[in-house]
C-alpha cells in the first residue's frame, strides 16, 4: 500500500509577486490556506521552502516545514530533497509524493483524493485536469492545456489550445470536444522522482517552459485524473485581489 506525503514547495522569490507565500488573505498567509485545505485530504503534509521567513510563519501557524536547499530550479527536485528530510526526520517511509501548488489558496481537498485515486498499480507520475467549462478559458494565456489517449494517459501538454478543430471558428470549438485544461498537482513515486532528477531538460520542455514535458519527451507516461473541480492560481497583484474577494464572500 502507498504512502502519500503531501509536499507544499514554497518559495519567497517571484518575478511576479513577490513574498507571495506570505500575502495576507483575511488575516492568514495564503501558505497558511494552502496547508490547512491540504490536511483536510493527507495525513501528512509539509511545506518545503529555502526562506526562514516562510519557515518562522508556518512554525507560528503549527504547520510541518522543511528547508530545503536555495539552488532548485523547480518545485519537482525541492519534493525529492524533502521526501527525504522528511523519511529521515520521522522513519515513515513516506513511497509517494503528492505535489501541492503553494500558490492555491481555494485548493478543494477532494482534488487531492482524486489524484491519490487516480494511482493504480503501475502508476509512477499522475496529474489532474478539468473540462474547460467557459469559453474564455480558451482565451487565457495563463491556462495549460491537455490532450489524452484512450487509457487516461498525457498525449501532450501546452499553452496552446490544443486540440485544434479544424475548419471551425474559434468561438465555436467547445461544440465539438471537451478541451482539457491542466491542474497544478502532481503525485509521483520515490523512483519517479529519483529518476526525473537525472533526466536532462528537453526541447519541448524548454520551448513550452513546462517541466512535465520532460517525463512525456523522455518516454515515460503521465496517468490523468479528471476533476470537475477548477482552482484558481495566484500570480498577479490581480489573482490576489480576486482571491480575496472571493474568500471574504465565503467567511
Amino acid at each position: 500500500m502507498r504512502k502519500f506525503l503531501g509536499i507544499i514547495p514554497a518559495r519567497y522569490g517571484s518575478s511576479r509577486l513577490e513574498g507571495k507565500p506570505l500575502a495576507d488573505i483575511c488575516g492568514k498567509p495564503m501558505i497558511q490556506h494552502v496547508y490547512e485545505r491540504a490536511i483536510q485530504a493527507i495525513d501528512d503534509v509539509y511545506i518545503a521552502t529555502d526562506d526562514i521567513r516562510i519557515i518562522e510563519v508556518v512554525e507560528a501557524f503549527g504547520g510541518n516545514v522543511v528547508m530545503t536547499s536555495p539552488t532548485h530550479t523547480n518545485g519537482t527536485t525541492r519534493c525529492l530533497e524533502a521526501l527525504e528530510l522528511v523519511n529521515k526526520e520521522t522513519n515513515k517511509n513516506f513511497d509517494t509524493v503528492v505535489n501541492i501548488q503553494g500558490d492555491e489558496p481555494l485548493l478543494e481537498p477532494v482534488t487531492l483524493t482524486e489524484l491519490i485515486n487516480s494511482f493504480d498499480d503501475t502508476t509512477e507520475f499522475a496529474t489532474l485536469v478539468t473540462p474547460v467549462i467557459h469559453a474564455q478559458d480558451l482565451e487565457n494565456d495563463s491556462e495549460v492545456f491537455v490532450t489524452l489517449d484512450h487509457n487516461k494517459d498525457a498525449l501532450y501538454f501546452s499553452r496552446a489550445v490544443i486540440p485544434t478543430v479544424r475548419g471551425i471558428d474559434r468561438k465555436d470549438w467547445m461544440k465539438h470536444t471537451t478541451f482539457y485544461k491542466h491542474l497544478g498537482l502532481y503525485a509521483y513515486t520515490k523512483k519517479a522522482l529519483s529518476l526525473f532528477s537525472t533526466l536532462e531538460p528537453t526541447t519541448l520542455e524548454k520551448l513550452e517552459s513546462l517541466e512535465q514535458l520532460r517525463w512525456i519527451e523522455h518516454g515515460y507516461k503521465i496517468k490523468v485524473g479528471i476533476t470537475e473541480h477548477d482552482s484558481i492560481p495566484v500570480d498577479t497583484k490581480e489573482d490576489l485581489e480576486r482571491v480575496r474577494n472571493i474568500m471574504q464572500e465565503l467567511v
